[in-house]
């Protein structure tokens, strides 16, 4: 029984140590666990467009006996998934800068649920009773919630956006304060907290002291947004590079706005005259380098007039508007182009050429869905490099133009969810010999010497045929074959007319009755054959004893063949009509002549497909 009861305290011992070491691995892995303090925070969320930027400025304090390198800080589930960018500095004493601050995601254990946590590490580990500033930046789009998402021409666009009144993190916060700052000063409702304030077009939250972990407290805003939400479906900037001196930027726009949409029917008289249309913006800007040249905006129309260009020393500000008021849900498509000064963009250093542009769009809070941006260098660059301070895809494709031969390398670079932040530099290098550069005009100096010299040869030399050559002597016996051919044809369309003629005086005979006018056509008609069969002769005779005329001879003769059968059937069937005109017996014509038409029927139609032989022979 002791030995017994030794084995069941051994077991609760060993499940007593189990558990503290399950419950000292919780602790260590929490964050609540952590020797950091946040003396003062400052929360300041820009509220003025459709992009949503927050700046938490942090004062944070060691207050363990252990360094800390490192700090958590957390979004809402429903502001991280639209999150475009993510920024952290650290500073010391009155504002020095001490270096940056990485970020990187993670997923702590022991923190309240529906949240996002980013691990910022500090540039130096934070020692026992040390203070750092840190500085976090985070811009969002689509986290302002339309509210009513349909508004008709004439009313406001609202939207809602929701936060915490507290900030929440895994420290003890000592003293903090929220402000908002908004577009303008109509606001439809607001979370009314302790120490809330309004003025104007601001809301401040706080302070507040001695705020613990994970304290909440929510807050939602309803208030009038009407400022562009002007989105970029898809933009296409592309930047090609001539060593020529010039820098030739082109940008595709696929617009369309982001806001409340438009319901009901667009009134061009209320718009104008009465000013209703607040939702909808008239016109936007684009902030291009102050040297700016050869600016142009159009659409798939044509040129757009209604631009304007103004600036200084320091930039070129190009006011667009569209073809139309762009209200919720519409559309438009655009392209802006302009050159560049090589000179202020290109430099050389160690043997490689360095491209500085910007990246992003140029048009002031305009959210870019997908942004594709193409550098095309000049035919012939190698070992090229791009530098972009943010993730992106990266691919290369070619692209070719006047004169190239092996076509030019094009940088492609992709990113979504661009924001006006990301308007940074962006660096290319390349590798780019001398010889490159001069290898197009030496290939137009050498094409235009070929062309000089090709137009000499051939105003010198004598191209004319020798009459006595083969070839020239059987083309001229071929024309002749070709000219005793058409008399031909000639002829048997003449015989044909006279075959016409006398069906035709058939037709009045059996009208009028007059046999003598029908005997003097047949008259007439026999004349006629007789000087058509002595034009004949000659030229049968004349294709028979040329070589030329081998091929076509036969169909030729029985073209000839034919037409005189045709000739002998049509006076058989005139002398029979007459005749039984003479002899009183009109009543048995159509018996006696039905046979002889059957033939004539058949004749001509052999005749025609003979004449069209010819004809394509």
């Amino acid at each position: 029984m002791k030995r017994g009861g030794g084995r069941g305290a051994s077991s609760r011992s060993s499940l007593c140590i189990l558990i503290s070491i399950i419950v000292a691995a919780a602790l260590l892995s929490t964050p609540v666990a952590s020797d950091l303090v946040i003396s003062k925070l400052d929360r300041r969320v820009d509220l003025t467009s459709q992009i949503v930027r927050i700046t938490s400025t942090l004062k944070v304090k060691c207050t363990g006996p252990e360094p800390v390198p490192e700090m958590l800080v957390a979004y809402p589930d429903h502001q991280a998934k639209f999150m475009n960018l993510l920024l952290s500095t650290a500073t010391e004493g009155k504002g020095k800068p001490t270096g940056s601050v990485s970020i990187r995601p993670v997923q702590p254990n022991g923190v309240p649920p529906a949240h996002t946590w980013f691990l910022l590490t500090f540039p130096k580990q934070l020692e026992t009773g040390e203070s750092i500033i840190i500085n976090v930046f985070a811009a969002f789009t689509r986290v302002l919630q339309l509210f009513p998402e349909k508004i008709t021409q004439s009313e406001n666009q609202m939207v809602v956006f929701q936060d915490s009144g507290y900030y929440l993190s895994p420290y003890l916060v000592k003293v903090q304060s929220l402000s908002f700052k908004l577009p303008e000063g109509k606001i439809e409702s607001y979370t009314k907290l302790e120490n809330s304030k309004l003025s104007k077009n601001e809301i401040k939250y706080g302070p507040y002291e001695n705020i613990p972990a994970f304290q909440q407290s929510p807050v939602a805003i309803h208030f009038v947004n009407n400022l562009p939400f002007a989105v970029a479906k898809e933009l296409v900037r592309e930047i090609e590079v001539s060593h020529w001196g010039n820098v030739q930027v082109t940008e595709h726009y696929n617009l369309f706005h982001g806001g409340a949409q438009s319901t009901g029917e667009f009134s061009r008289l209320d718009y104008q005259a009465r000013d209703r249309g607040a939702a909808a913006f008239r016109s936007l800007v684009a902030k291009l380098p102050a040297r700016a040249h050869s600016i142009y905006y159009r659409d798939a129309i044509g040129n757009i007039s209604t631009s304007n260009i103004y600036g200084d020393n320091t930039q070129t500000l190009l006011q667009i508007e569209p073809r139309y008021p762009m209200f919720g849900g519409w559309k438009t498509s655009f392209t802006i182009g302009y050159g560049l000064p090589l000179h202020e963009y290109l430099f050389y250093s160690d043997g490689k050429r360095l491209l500085n542009v910007s990246f992003g769009c140029p048009i002031d809070d305009v959210v870019v869905e997908k942004l594709i941006v193409k550098i095309v260098l000049p035919e012939g660059s190698t070992d090229i490099f791009a530098a972009v301070p943010f993730p992106v895809q990266q691919s290369e494709e070619t692209k070719f133009s006047h004169l190239d031969m092996v076509g030019r390398p094009v940088v492609v670079l992709e990113k979504r969810n661009v924001v006006p932040e990301h308007n940074l530099p962006l660096q290319v290098s390349y590798k780019f010999s001398v010889f490159s550069l001069l290898r197009e005009p030496l290939m137009l100096i050498t094409g235009f010497f070929l062309l000089f010299v090709a137009c000499i040869t051939y105003m010198n030399a004598d191209l004319t045929i020798s009459k006595y050559s083969p070839s020239y002597l059987a083309k001229l016996q071929w024309d002749e074959v070709q000219a005793a051919i058409q008399q031909v044809q000639n002829i048997i369309y003449r015989s044909l007319t006279i075959h016409d003629k006398l069906e035709g005086s058939l037709r009045d005979l059996s009208r009028t009755g007059d046999v003598q006018v029908c005997k003097a056509v047949r008259k007439t008609a026999d004349g006629s054959f007789k000087e058509l069969s002595k034009e004949l002769k000659p030229l049968l005779t004349f294709l028979q004893s040329s070589a030329q005329a081998l091929p076509i001879f036969s169909k030729v003769d029985d073209l000839v063949a034919k037409e005189r059968d045709l000739q002998e059937k049509v006076m058989l069937k005139h002398s029979t009509v007459v005749d039984s005109y003479e002899k009183k017996s009109g009543r048995d014509i159509e018996n006696k002549i039905i046979l002889i038409q059957q033939k004539i029927s058949t004749l001509r139609k052999e005749l025609d497909e003979l004449l069209d032989i010819i004809d394509e022979i």
